[in-house]
């Protein structure tokens, strides 16, 4: 891989590095809360940007070999994607085994260059961290939250966005109340951009002390 050593792992890579995994569910503002670690000086790996990335290019032919007809000029067309996986958890697992793997080739390249500079910490934005036990590979987890009212409201206002897709995207999740149980840390949205920053910057001091997982 381009940017790693032979043999390099997640592992070989976070070794110097606490990795803060950062997740939260669909329009509970977790894009919002990763700006502020960026903004704060932290770099931020966004697991959903290197799909996006991937859908336009490294991915698209071997997702078009597995779904005929899911691209158009050799780039996903992600409603027609969604439209094939949606409510098929078979297609939606030969989906994640193509896109799975160069996710977290990605991942490890950003952990590389980012111990290469010098990060004391850095952040993994995954949307589902918990759900893929990606969690084990960091050193505390980020739950970023709001009251489901406020999440409805959010998500509902999206071009495009009913409430049965709303729901169909909620069954994928785990349920708010377990994702904060397994969370180190929780910031909670409801309260305006600049509660969450602070709530961020908070967060920062605590894991300056944190000891890291054992691997």
């Amino acid at each position: 891989m381009p940017g790693s050593s032979p043999g390099m792992t997640n592992r070989d890579a976070w070794r110097s590095m606490f990795v803060l995994g950062l997740t939260g569910s669909l329009g509970m503002g977790k894009s919002t809360t990763a700006g502020f670690f960026a903004e704060a000086g932290v770099p931020v790996h966004d697991a959903d940007a290197v799909v996006h990335r991937l859908y336009e290019g490294e991915a698209a032919r071997a997702i078009e070999a597995a779904f005929p007809g899911s691209t158009a000029a050799g780039k996903v067309d992600r409603i027609k994607r969604a439209a094939r996986v949606l409510d098929n958890p078979a297609a939606l697992q030969r989906l994640e085994a193509i896109v799975h793997p160069l996710v977290r080739e990605a991942e490890v390249r950003f952990l590389t260059d980012a111990r290469a500079h010098g990060a004391k910490v850095v952040v993994l934005d995954i949307p589902l961290l918990l759900e893929t036990a990606s969690d084990q590979r960091v050193d505390a987890v980020e739950v970023v939250s709001a009251p489901s009212d406020a999440q409805r409201q959010r998500v509902l206002e999206r071009p495009g966005m009913t409430p049965d897709k709303l729901d169909a995207w909620l069954d994928r999740q785990m349920a708010e109340s377990e994702k904060r149980r397994h969370a180190d840390f929780v910031v909670d949205t409801s309260r305006g951009f600049e509660a969450a920053r602070a709530q961020v910057k908070e967060i920062l001091r605590a894991i300056a002390t944190m000891p890291k997982r054992p691997r």
